[in-house]
């Protein structure tokens, strides 16, 4: 379904897709499989290497079963093109590490456009919490699994 410039299609979930627009995603494991430490980072590492390449990410939080990203492909890219690139990419890896064959993420992940008055970075300060509220860190500079456009991205 096309509304002005805005598409929209339904899986399990429904999904928007804007061109320009920023989202927040997030995709989980399969069966919520937590990663090990060394997984984790490879997941970020997937993230961060989309950055500039084929979107902009303003943040990346890795949980122990789950990713969370700011992001807003660019105008090339669609946003399944970059999630899959991270999810395949570090799939690939994560199964190098573990030596096993076979999915690490759900098929589907969760996305929503951020609304045209709401700050990607607000977003974002917010996304950056959650090891503090999962109480895996205390504070968001204490974790190792996050990268923020502003600060690691500045480096």
């Amino acid at each position: 379904m096309v509304i002005g410039n805005t598409t929209a299609y339904r899986r399990h979930l429904p999904h928007l897709r804007r061109p320009g627009a920023m989202y927040f995603m997030t995709f989980c494991t399969v069966a919520r499989r937590e990663l090990a430490p060394a997984c984790r980072t490879i997941a970020i590492d997937c993230c961060v290497y989309e950055h500039q390449k084929t979107s902009w990410i303003e943040c990346a939080v890795v949980m122990p079963d789950h990713v969370h990203l700011i992001l807003a492909p660019f105008a090339d890219f669609s946003l399944e093109f970059v999630v899959g690139r991270i999810k395949s990419m570090s799939a690939r890896r994560i199964n190098a590490e573990r030596h096993t064959k076979g999915h690490v993420w759900q098929h589907e992940s969760f996305d929503h456009i951020l609304r045209l008055g709401e700050s990607g970075r607000k977003k974002a300060l917010y996304v950056c919490e959650n090891p503090v509220r999962a109480e895996l860190a205390d504070s968001p500079d204490d974790y190792p699994w996050i990268w923020r456009s502003w600060i690691e991205g500045k480096k």
